[in-house]
């Protein structure tokens, strides 16, 4: 079976976005025009964004390896946990990184895209994201205990107007067409919410587990391990889980989720990607970097 080898991810094209002004418009006439820019504009920052803070909760990434220790043995996904947990392992002397994240989304019946520029900090849990596509230039900012631990963003254009936005983190804009919270991104939420599944997966059986060690995204050597139902089990989150790890740094750089297949499909159906790549680590971010007054943002 072929993991990866084609491209579609990075270059299928943008799906339409719903009219968003529309909706907006049929709840009230009366809205101020400070108002209906504010609606608007945090309407379209949550659209093709996939990180917004919902109210997932996971264990403490530290405490993971040893809950794998203590897994069944003979059960198949044994390999897929020790993978993940060397990935986690290898974060431990990450301070912080850039990266280009892209990812791609089921939102009710399409998926959804997005890609954008990004910096991350562990400590204190920092993120910076300027987007690429959908809406180039919108820039998003959450750093955990500032801000009244509320998001800070902007659009551009006509939504722009409205100018910085203070959104709560579980409020119904910043949760609008997402699937995870912000306070969910990076690799090392990634994969600790890929083991926690695992762990979970080892009261199920039927399980098939495969092992690719010469993947490649695009030019980077990876390795990949795939889990699957071989039928659809209660309790089972997803039909077919895909971890990609990088050859050279050990680093988990994507997760593909699928879901199992409707009556009329046969194949599992893609519901989660994201990607990491072009990662720089330990660049040495300032608190100035994740800062609303930072000169070469337009907050």
């Amino acid at each position: 079976m072929r993991i990866f080898s084609d491209e579609s991810f990075l270059s299928h094209q943008t799906m339409d976005q719903p009219n968003w002004m529309d909706s907006i418009m049929s709840r009230s006439e009366n809205h101020s025009r400070r108002q209906f820019l504010t609606s608007s504009a945090a309407v379209t920052l949550s659209l093709g964004a996939g990180v917004f803070v919902g109210n997932s909760l996971f264990a403490d990434p530290t405490q993971l390896a040893s809950r794998v220790d203590n897994a069944p043995e003979s059960h198949p996904l044994i390999p897929a946990l020790q993978m993940g947990t060397a990935a986690l392992k290898a974060l431990d002397e990450v301070k912080d990184y850039t990266a280009t994240f892209t990812k791609r989304e089921m939102i009710g019946q399409k998926l959804v895209d997005s890609k954008m520029e990004m910096k991350f900090r562990h400590k204190p849990f920092s993120v910076y994201l300027k987007f690429i596509k959908p809406v180039a230039g919108r820039e998003v900012l959450y750093v955990e205990g500032q801000n009244d631990s509320k998001i800070k963003a902007h659009d551009v254009g006509f939504a722009g107007l409205a100018g910085t936005l203070t959104l709560d983190v579980d409020g119904s804009f910043a949760m609008a067409d997402n699937r995870h919270p912000i306070t969910m991104i990076g690799m090392q939420m990634m994969v600790s919410e890929i083991l926690e599944q695992w762990l979970k997966e080892t009261k199920m059986s039927d399980m098939t587990v495969n092992f690719y060690p010469k993947a490649r995204i695009g030019t980077v050597s990876c390795k990949a391990i795939e889990t699957s139902h071989r039928k659809q089990v209660s309790g089972a989150k997803h039909s077919m889980t895909r971890l990609y790890v990088e050859s050279s740094t050990g680093l988990p750089i994507r997760v593909q989720q699928f879901d199992f297949p409707s009556k009329n499909k046969k194949k599992p159906v893609l519901v989660e990607d994201y990607l990491y790549s072009d990662v720089k680590t330990n660049v040495d971010l300032k608190d100035s970097d994740f800062s609303t007054s930072n000169s070469s943002y337009r907050f």
